[in-house]
């Protein structure tokens, strides 16, 4: 009977093990549990890495050593659960809901743990419902460009990651614009990314080797900055929404493939290289972008430049298996989107788009790159489609940037950008007028293409828009009621004459006492 040896590690410790090519999954069990049987053959010096996620199965329900492996002991979990009920129905006489969502928490959780068949772990940890997310990330202690060590880590990661299989609730997941990026860690993003395009069959379609595009991703990571807000993290949201958008409108139906793989790659690119500082600072400092590009939108040209800097190299050179036009079509259209997310265009490329949408012509090129050049400006301003509770972080981080801008322009004697301006703005102003007169005009626009996105975009925009509406007004109600106290503590205060110096030896009880000295 045929045989094949898989060679992996646990905690560092090299293990191997053999069974048949036709070993069902529910029999390669023992020690190690979920081994898949579907794993390519290695070598000893290319092992697979085994973390424990379940051990002891036979002995306990998920074994001791589950609590030492991933910070949970459901059976302890289940004792004290089954006790504060007991407790809490002899002294209420009912079982309360939040006991039953408790519960139903734990079987979940087991059941996740137990239905695990290979050695995929995506997906496995991460809460897919709305919930507490992580802080956004302080980036003023950083480097601003990435160090060697950190790249190399990362690429370490999602190196022994990118074979993993990536669990079908996190693809779908992965599809709609409530995804939540704050749970990601950069290597796992990777292999997001790296699911997109295999999922949009562009790997098979235009014949894009694993290892190029895993060398192409990590090459973008490095890429981008360590900065608050135009980062590797914004680059996979505006990419993810990209994503998004796609599925959700049908486009594979709709528009050729290489469209699809531009807009999706141009995403991925959009903001390489961008160091925090928009191109009016680098207008206005006369920086070397600014005068290399002539004043004309110095930061996309750049990010641009960067992006076919990566897909010179053969290496990281996702497009190099195409022919010649096709790599031209692909290069014009990146351009053409990256180009169109500089903001001083916006009025334009919208005006552009309303002029052609009675009737919007899907066979017509120029309505196809108008399109393009709309939904990456979509994916670009998006996170105000997203749930609150992911989209205000990514707030805090861009005000933390515009800030940072606004003082270096002060102490440079530079032209203040008016909404960076700590002085002047705050967390709803700065959205208020923004989701009024260019998100919304903007996203109503494209819903008017695709009526299915007025619930996935524009009904999450208008309820952001009623939020920080709110949050404007009790700033400003604030405001007035500490304007109101400090009036009435100044009109209480009764300003006194101060009495000459004579009149103080001459009358009163300080007169006594001058008298007497």
């Amino acid at each position: 009977m045929a045989t094949k040896i898989i060679y992996f590690t646990v905690n560092g410790r090299p293990e191997q093990a053999e069974f048949s090519v036709s070993c069902p999954a529910q029999d390669v069990k023992g020690n190690i549990i979920n081994i898949s049987p579907n794993l390519e053959p290695n070598k000893p010096n290319a092992c697979y890495k085994l973390e424990v996620v379940a051990s002891g199965y036979n002995s306990q329900p998920l074994g001791v050593e589950l609590a030492g492996a991933l910070g949970y002991d459901l059976s302890s979990m289940e004792k004290r659960l089954k006790g504060l009920e007991k407790k809490i129905l002899d002294e209420a006489g009912t079982t309360p809901a939040v006991i039953y969502e408790m519960k139903k928490q734990v079987d979940s959780f087991r059941e996740k743990l137990e239905s695990v068949e290979h050695l995929s772990w995506l997906g496995l940890f991460k809460d897919l419902s709305e919930g507490a997310h992580k802080p956004s990330p302080f980036y003023h202690k950083r480097t601003l460009h990435k160090t060697k060590e950190e790249c190399e880590h990362v690429r370490e990661k999602f190196l022994q990651m990118s074979s993993l299989e990536v669990s079908e609730e996190v693809r779908q997941y992965l599809k709609t614009p409530t995804f939540d990026n704050w749970q990601w860690e950069d290597a796992e993003i990777m292999v997001l990314l790296q699911v997109m395009y295999t999922d949009l069959d562009f790997i098979a379609t235009y014949n894009i080797e694993p290892e190029v595009l895993q060398q192409f991703l990590f090459e973008v990571y490095r890429r981008y900055n360590n900065i608050p807000f135009h980062n590797f993290k914004h680059c996979f949201c505006v990419t993810q929404m990209m994503y998004g958008l796609i599925w959700l409108t049908d486009l594979r139906s709709k528009m050729d493939g290489i469209d699809l793989l531009i807009m999706l790659t141009s995403a991925i690119c959009h903001d390489l290289d961008h160091t925090g500082y928009n191109n009016a600072y680098q207008i206005n400092a006369r920086t070397e972008l600014a005068l290399r590009y002539n004043d004309i939108s110095p930061l996309e040209n750049h990010h641009c430049a960067v992006a076919f800097d990566i897909l010179e190299k053969t290496e990281s050179n996702i497009f190099r298996n195409l022919p010649l036009d096709q790599y031209k079509r692909i290069r014009e259209g990146i351009i053409k989107c990256i180009l169109a997310t500089d903001m001083t265009r916006h009025n334009e490329i919208l005006n552009k788009f309303k002029s052609i949408l009675a009737p919007f012509d899907f066979d017509n090129k120029d309505h196809r790159d108008v399109l393009m050049m709309i939904l990456i400006k979509v994916s670009d301003i998006s996170n105000e489609a997203r749930p609150m509770e992911v989209a205000e972080p990514w707030l805090d981080c861009l005000l933390q940037e515009f800030y940072n801008q606004s003082d270096v322009e002060k102490l440079q004697g530079l032209p203040v950008t008016p909404f960076m301006d700590r002085d002047k703005i705050t967390k709803p102003t700065s959205q208020t007028g923004f989701i009024r007169f260019v998100l919304l005009p903007l996203f109503i626009e494209l819903a008017n293409l695709f009526p299915c996105l007025e619930q996935h975009i524009i009904d999450p925009v208008r309820k952001a828009l009623d939020y920080y509406t709110e949050m404007e007004k009790a700033l400003e109600k604030e405001k007035q009621n500490r304007a109101q106290c400090e009036n009435g503590f100044k009109s209480k205060e009764i300003p006194v004459d101060q009495p000459s110096r004579d009149e103080r030896r001459t009358s009163g009880p300080e007169a006594s006492r001058t008298d007497t000295q």
